[in-house]
C-alpha cells in the first residue's frame, strides 16, 4: 500500500481511513473487530474515531467507539499497526464541549484511558469553538504534544477563514499547527470543501481526510426511493439526497462502476482519494463485503474520461 504523508507531521497513511463512528452503534463489537481485521490486514492503517461516538444511540454517553477501537488494538496487539486519530469537542454528555485547555487536557485523558494506549497519533478538533481564544486551544496541545500524549493536531469541519487563522497563531506563538482539515467531501457535497478551504490546505501543506466520503452510503446505490430510507440508521439523514441532482450523480457512479466491473461505492471512493489535495477518505461500513469495495476504491485510478462524467453529472443545472 503506498502511504500518504500528513501535512508536514511525520504521520503517513493509506489513502483509505475506516470511520469508527459505527462501533457500538451499527456494527457489535464482534462485528466491529471483524471489521478492523480485514482492514489492517488489507495494508489500511488510518482509523478515525471521536469522544462523542456514539452519544446519539439512547443509553449511550459517548466514548463507545473508542472503547471498542482499544479493546481491539489490546486484544489484537496491533497499537503499532494503526494511526489512531480521535477528536475532542463535540458536546459529551455531563461533560461538556468545546475546545478550551480544561476541556481537551481532561477529555484527552478519558479518551487515552478508553483507547488503552499512551498517545493519540492525530488528535482533532471536532468542530470550530469560537467561544474560546485559538491561542487557548493552541497552547493546550502544545503541552499534549510536549509530553508525548499527542504526535499530530488536525481540524474538522473548520471555515477556511478560522483554518488560516488558526495556522497563523501556530506559526506566531511557535505552537503545533493543524496538519489536517477534515471537511464533508464527496461527489454529492462539493461546495464545503472546494475553493477557498482546499485552496489554504493546498497552500499551508495541510492535510485532507474527507468525512461523509460515500454520503452517508447514498453514493453506494442504497438509497434510490423513499422506501429505502427504512433500511438503516442513517436513512433519514439521507433524504434530503434524494434529488435530480444527486439521481443524475448516482447514474453516472453506477456507469462507470459498471464499465470497470466495480462496485459504485469503489467509485465514489477512487473519486475523493484521485483528487489531488485529498489525503484520505475516511469511510465506514458494516459488513467486510462492504468493507472490501471501500478498500477497492482507494486503490483504483479513473482516468480522466471517467472524472470527467462524474464532475460532469454534479454540476449545476443550465438556467
Amino acid at each position: 500500500m503506498l502511504l500518504r504523508k500528513l501535512g508536514r507531521s511525520e504521520l503517513s497513511v493509506a489513502p483509505l481511513a475506516f470511520g469508527g463512528n459505527v462501533f457500538g452503534w451499527t456494527a457489535d463489537e464482534a462485528t466491529s473487530f471483524r471489521l478492523l481485521d480485514a482492514f489492517v490486514d488489507g495494508g489500511f492503517n488510518l482509523i478515525d474515531t471521536a469522544d462523542a461516538y456514539s452519544s446519539w444511540v439512547p443509553g449511550h454517553h459517548g466514548g463507545e467507539s473508542e472503547t471498542i477501537l482499544g479493546r481491539w488494538m489490546r486484544d489484537r496487539g496491533r497499537r503499532d499497526d494503526v494511526v489512531v486519530a480521535t477528536k475532542v469537542g463535540m458536546e459529551m454528555p455531563g461533560k461538556g464541549q468545546g475546545l478550551s485547555r480544561s476541556h481537551i487536557e481532561a477529555s484527552l485523558k478519558d479518551s487515552l484511558a478508553r483507547l488503552q494506549t499512551d498517545h493519540v497519533d492525530l488528535y482533532q478538533s471536532h468542530v470550530d469553538d469560537a467561544a474560546t481564544p485559538i491561542e487557548e486551544t493552541l497552547s493546550a496541545y502544545a503541552r499534549l504534544v510536549a509530553d508525548g500524549s499527542v504526535r499530530a493536531i488536525g481540524s474538522s469541519n473548520f471555515s477556511a477563514d478560522r483554518l488560516t487563522a488558526s495556522l497563523a497563531a501556530s506559526e506566531a506563538g511557535v505552537w503545533p499547527r493543524y496538519e489536517s482539515a477534515q471537511p464533508k467531501y464527496n461527489l454529492v457535497d462539493r461546495d464545503v470543501f472546494e475553493g477557498a478551504l482546499e485552496q489554504t490546505c493546498a497552500s499551508a501543506n495541510v492535510g485532507v481526510l474527507t468525512h461523509s466520503s460515500l454520503a452517508k452510503g447514498f453514493l453506494s446505490g442504497k438509497y434510490r426511493s423513499d422506501p429505502d430510507y427504512a433500511k438503516s440508521p442513517r436513512g433519514a439523514a439521507v433524504q434530503r439526497l434524494l434529488t435530480d441532482r444527486s439521481r443524475r450523480i448516482l447514474a453516472a457512479v453506477e456507469a462507470v462502476a459498471g464499465r470497470l466491473d466495480v462496485a459504485p461505492a469503489s467509485v465514489a471512493i477512487a473519486w475523493v482519494v484521485g483528487r489531488p489535495t485529498v489525503t484520505a477518505a475516511i469511510a465506514s461500513a458494516t459488513s467486510v463485503e462492504q468493507l472490501k469495495e471501500l478498500m477497492d476504491g482507494a486503490t483504483l485510478r479513473l482516468d480522466a474520461a471517467a472524472r470527467g462524467e462524474l464532475d460532469a453529472a454534479g454540476a449545476p443545472a443550465a438556467p
